[in-house]
């Protein structure tokens, strides 16, 4: 194709002094129907030159060129940073070049919405890799997820990056599901609370967060990705939806993308109801929805519920679905030809269009050179906010002999297949683990020591040795007799064990790597035990994606640290917490499994799923339960007591509690409040988190906790499908874990059921009162 060198046809939708809205829709007037289908598509450049960091992306990729898929515009550009190793400045670069391609090649010189992945920082070699989001769950810190948001989105926002695809907001319901890493956990409380700093903290940079995955992607059968979900209506309102409702009303998120699976037979990404009906119509969502990748076609290769990709576009397109991406396939010149009604296609359009003007995008003075990259993308601001969440992510399980902190071992053994490698500090979104396997030329790109290296630099002064004992996958154990023999002959052994995430079955967590139980991979069952049988004094220190069930290791190590995938500080962090530098204050956000290897269920059950003697040999009791976590101080609660003896279906009880720190260290104790509702006309979870904070106490400091619980917190589902607080007995329990007894008060609901819908009170006010 020929690209015009005239100047771009202008109006009033460069007038930055007019409502979004407005400059849009004349922009939309003027635009033929060509134009307007090209705003819903994307494309991926030159995508084709690594291996596929995406779900069958060989059978969907584009065959077209780069300028003949910006024919009349374009509404996205994928991944121009996240598809292969470009330095900052190269990035840079390359997309202002792109971008100025797609200017030049439509009559109104409209850019792309440039987009990239984000979970775990900005998805672009150099760029500092902060921690998982499991991770950032076990540190219970709203702020410092929304301090990392902030600082991914302004990195993101200085080299042209308009939408990030994060947060994931889908609750864990199966830890042997691959993306698990990927959560933020399995409380629908604390993953509403964190995923809306999240996209308040992205937003605030001017990048557009993406909520994913709408919805139930994380209930699916047997943990299998992409497989149908089982969610009866109920949990689908009480569980999954929570956290996508939060952040579309309280947080006003810019875009949201539709889930793979199917709910009761129909796929996410054709349900009307879904994207329109209740994001839109209800909820009162204003942003583009954005199908996940190759989302469409699926609904015709994979769901069978249209004949071919231009029906499936349809579909798509009827039910809500906005932008197709990565590359365009439905929505092009097929569905150009075979008649799009003119209302979806303006429907869609207007709204690409309304989030472009948002952008600055229609703006006359929009350069494509505008951007300058920062000097760099792994700055000291970063990596200090990537210290703070791996420090404060770091779980210590059980420490039953006060074996930690470690008072100067003479010689350490270190072993264990993720004790020197560095890539197992990092989830399966990140740059290194997602596209760098396709690079095996490149380097790292950030600096990450191992845990073997830190735990070296940590105690100088002690003879370190190491061994794998054996690999994160196969059945090969002839490194195992090697290793016992060092753990045997070694003061101390730091066995480091877990998961190397990949993705589609190249690693042990990560996207398309399910299990089907939850003992650890490959062999590494074999040599936990033979190690823990040959040393005197071992910590144990699972470093993976999921909790595994490492319970009966536990009760045999003299300590046991659980440490979710904690990125490039993840080591120091590790090392920081085994000499006692840092005194651990991580929660576990999901619950660690006891001697059963299957799936256990999550903490937030109803009576029927827990242990049940005479009813079934199987016992899910957790190892260790959610919100669970131990410091080198202790800490006690007391004095709980509320304000109120009842309150109405429409009030609001304070409750307070006494933190005490009782031992001889400064900590910091993570009080979380629980919610039980003894008697209801449907059932209910034993408990559930309904509060949290974090509270720094010096040694034998006491501060008091405020919790504003409005009785919309206490609403759940009913009978009728309908949102609704009852009447009766609440108890409100301020506890150190789902599982500590705590204290509890108990107070009355009174008046007559009261039904509540989106605008209720969602989040429970804490404060920390002055000592």
């Amino acid at each position: 194709m020929t690209i015009s060198d005239e100047r771009p046809t202008t109006g009033l939708w460069n007038d930055p002094a007019l409502p979004a809205s407005v400059r849009a829709r004349a922009l939309l007037d003027v635009m033929t129907d060509a134009e307007k289908i090209a705003q819903l598509g994307s494309t991926w450049p030159d995508h084709e030159g690594g291996g596929d960091v995406a779900p069958m992306q060989a059978t969907f990729r584009g065959a077209e060129s780069f300028e003949e898929a910006i024919v009349d515009g374009l509404g996205h550009l994928t991944r121009v940073f996240g598809t292969a190793p470009l330095a900052p400045e190269t990035g840079r670069q390359r997309l202002a070049d792109l971008q100025a391609r797609v200017v030049a090649a439509n009559r109104f010189g409209i850019p792309a919405i440039a987009h990239e992945e984000c979970l775990t920082g900005l998805n672009a070699w150099q760029a500092t890799v902060y921690p998982t989001p499991l991770a950032w769950a076990a540190t219970f810190d709203a702020g410092l997820v929304h301090r990392m948001a902030a600082a991914i989105g302004s990195d993101m926002a200085a080299v042209g990056v308009h939408q990030a695809l994060s947060p994931v907001v889908d609750v864990v319901r199966d830890y042997r599901w691959g993306r698990v890493e990927e959560t933020l956990g399995e409380d629908p409380y604390l993953v509403s609370e964190l995923g809306l700093s999240y996209v308040q903290g992205l937003q605030s940079a001017g990048v557009v967060a993406t909520l994913k995955h709408f919805a139930g992607y994380s209930a699916s059968r047997a943990a299998r990705n992409h497989a149908p979900a089982a969610l009866g209506r109920r949990e689908l309102a009480d569980v999954i939806l929570v956290p996508f409702e939060k952040a579309v009303v309280a947080g006003r998120v810019r875009s949201v993308m539709n889930a793979y699976n199917d709910i009761d037979g129909v796929p996410c990404g054709a349900d009307e109801a879904l994207l329109t009906h209740l994001l839109r119509d209800t909820w009162g969502f204003e942003g583009t929805v954005v199908s996940d990748y190759w989302a469409v076609a699926f609904l015709a290769s994979m769901h069978n519920v249209a004949d071919d990709v231009t029906g499936a576009a349809r579909a798509a397109l009827r039910a809500g679905i906005d932008v197709e991406l990565p590359h365009t396939s439905g929505y092009g010149e097929a569905l150009l030809n075979d008649g799009v009604p003119g209302d979806l296609l303006d429907r869609a359009a207007l709204r690409v269009l309304t989030q472009k003007a948002e952008l600055g995008l229609l703006d006359l003075d929009w350069k494509a050179g505008q951007y300058t990259a920062p000097a760099d993308f792994d700055s000291p601001r970063n990596r200090g906010i990537a210290r703070d969440l791996a420090e404060q992510s770091v779980v210590l399980l059980d420490n039953p002999s006060g074996a930690l902190p470690l008072a100067s071992p003479r010689s350490i053994a270190v072993i264990g297949p993720a004790a020197d490698e560095a890539r197992c500090l990092f989830g399966c979104y990140s740059f290194p683990n997602h596209v760098l396997p396709h690079h095996p030329e490149t380097p790292l790109g950030v600096e990450a020591p191992t845990v073997l290296d830190a735990i070296r630099q940590e105690f100088p002064d002690a003879g370190v040795h190491h061994e794998t004992g054996c690999s994160f996958t196969g059945d090969d154990r002839s490194g195992i007799e090697a290793a016992v023999a060092m753990a045997a002959a070694a003061d101390l052994t730091v066995l480091v064990v877990g998961d190397r995430s990949g993705m589609f079955g190249e690693g042990t967590s990560g996207e398309g790597c399910d299990v089907g139980t939850l003992t650890l991979p490959g062999v590494q069952e074999d040599l936990v035990e033979a190690v823990l049988d040959a040393a005197d004094r071992t910590v144990l220190v699972a470093v993976s994606g999921r909790p595994y069930a490492i319970g009966r290791h536990a009760r045999t190590a003299d300590a046991t640290v659980q440490v979710f995938f904690p990125g490039e500080e993840g080591s120091a962090a590790i090392a920081g917490v085994l000499s006692g530098r840092i005194n651990p204050s991580g929660r576990l956000p999901v619950q660690i499994p006891g001697d059963t290897a299957g799936q256990p269920g999550t903490y937030l059950a109803p009576p029927l799923a827990l242990k049940s003697d005479g009813v079934s040999n199987i016992d899910p009791t957790p190892a260790f339960p959610f919100g669970h976590g131990l410091s080198y101080t202790a800490f006690t609660i007391g004095d709980v007591r509320a304000d109120a003896q009842s309150i109405p279906v429409d009030g609001t009880v304070t409750v307070r509690a006494s933190i005490t720190n009782t031992g001889p260290l400064a900590g910091t104790s993570v009080p979380q409040l629980y919610l039980t509702d003894p008697v209801a006309s449907v059932t209910r979870p034993v408990r559930q988190l309904i509060g949290f904070t974090r509270v720094e106490l010096d040694a034998g400091e006491t501060r008091t906790v405020q919790f504003e619980v409005h009785a919309d917190l206490t609403s759940f589902t009913g009978r009728d499908l309908r949102r609704r607080v009852e009447p009766g007995r609440v108890v409100l329990t301020v506890a150190q874990s789902a599982g500590d007894p705590g204290q509890f008060v108990e107070v009355v609901l009174r008046g007559d059921a009261r039904v509540v819908d989106h605008t209720r009170t969602m989040t429970t006010a804490v404060t920390i009162l002055p000592s």
